[in-house]
């Protein structure tokens, strides 16, 4: 570490102000910020965060998303790996010409959206397809806002909006079969569509007509769906060890949950041909991975604590209702981004009474 410490130190005046090289200088200091934390030490207060903390946040998010992935990968094949390099390479070029036309360094906040994004796909769409969305979603998502911390959506889930919406064809047929490991069906055709991957529903879809897919293949992930959102016991294991971690607010996960929750039962008790079996409805889908994994996005999402559990009640009752009453099946997408928009609103009006509180105490 001391040699590349080294090799920085005499390589950063070719970047720095008057330098050749200057209009690379975010991507110098994103690999200084990769492999070094901050040098300069700050005496007296006011105190700075260091740059680790954010790198801090992102590895953990990304350690939790692991299993998930992992699952993917054994049910869907090498294929993920495939779309998620297609994610990073596309995004990243977005990411990397907006730092240097701004001057600015590269936020590693796209590392866990190159990831997430193709994890909310279907797992035979067109790699092509992958591209745009990510492009989009980065481009339209974040950077048109400013760049990371000032998004007021979701990039992931507005890259997947706009595929859903220009490519309704393409989203709605993409679903493979999981091999449960079997990758040599894979390999035949690694960069198309397997032959038989056209040719299955998802337990949403299949649940319209009647038909339910089992409890353990649901929670297993041994179902059509998203490349990361079958495996319900996967994304509990990654969601436990980011509350367990203090990554994301349990009041929204929790206001969430308990909202659909209680939602769904009581309409599948005065409804039981429109609104599926609690059980069903909580393993099936991506409601999991985008409570997860999405809705506590810190960006996008609320900053007060009781905010926070109305948001998350916002988005359990509109993904139920969307799923059980619309024409699309799920309804966990633009729970969220429903959410995304009332999310400053809602800040402050918690504020606001607060404030008007405090005012009477006085």
């Amino acid at each position: 570490m001391k040699a590349i410490r080294n090799m920085l130190e005499r390589l950063e005046p070719l970047y720095a102000k008057g330098g050749k090289l200057r209009p690379l200088w975010p991507l110098f200091q994103a690999g200084d910020n990769f492999f070094f934390s901050h040098v300069a030490k700050t005496r007296h207060a006011p105190y700075g965060r260091d740059p680790i903390d954010l790198k801090r946040y992102m590895s953990l998010v990304i350690v939790a998303l692991l299993p998930a992935f992992l699952a993917s990968l054994y049910f869907f094949g090498p294929r993920v790996l495939l779309m998620i390099l297609v994610s990073y390479v596309a995004g990243g070029i977005v990411e990397v010409g907006f730092s240097v036309v701004r001057d600015e360094e590269i936020n590693e906040g796209f590392l866990v959206t190159g990831f997430i994004f193709p994890l909310v796909l279907p797992p035979s769409l067109p790699l092509w397809m992958v591209a745009v969305g990510v492009i989009f979603g980065t481009l339209v998502g974040k950077e048109v806002f400013g760049g990371t911390g000032r998004n007021l959506f979701n990039a992931a889930l507005l890259g997947r909006c706009f595929l859903l919406l220009g490519y309704p064809a393409a989203m709605s047929a993409a679903w493979a079969r999981p091999q449960s490991g079997n990758w040599l069906a894979w390999f035949k055709a690694l960069p198309g569509i397997p032959a038989d991957a056209v040719t299955n529903a998802t337990p949403l879809v299949l649940a319209k007509s009647g038909t339910l897919a089992s409890t353990w293949d649901l929670f297993i992930g041994r179902v059509p769906g998203c490349v990361g959102e079958t495996s319900a016991l996967a994304i509990i294991a990654g969601g436990v060890f980011l509350l367990v971690m203090r990554v994301i607010s349990m009041r929204t996960v929790l206001g969430a949950l308990l909202s659909f929750s209680a939602l769904g039962l009581a309409l599948h008790a005065l409804l039981p041909n429109h609104v599926q079996p609690l059980s069903f409805n909580l393993l099936a889908g991506g409601l999991l991975f985008g409570v997860f994994f999405m809705a506590t996005d810190p960006v996008t999402g609320p900053v007060t604590n009781t905010a926070r559990w109305f948001y998350g009640i916002i988005i359990g009752c509109v993904s139920l209702l969307i799923r059980s009453f619309s024409g699309y099946v799920e309804g966990v997408m633009f729970a969220i981004l429903l959410g995304n928009i009332f999310a400053p609103l809602l800040d402050h009006l918690v504020v606001r009474r607060k404030v008007r509180s405090y005012a009477r105490e006085s």
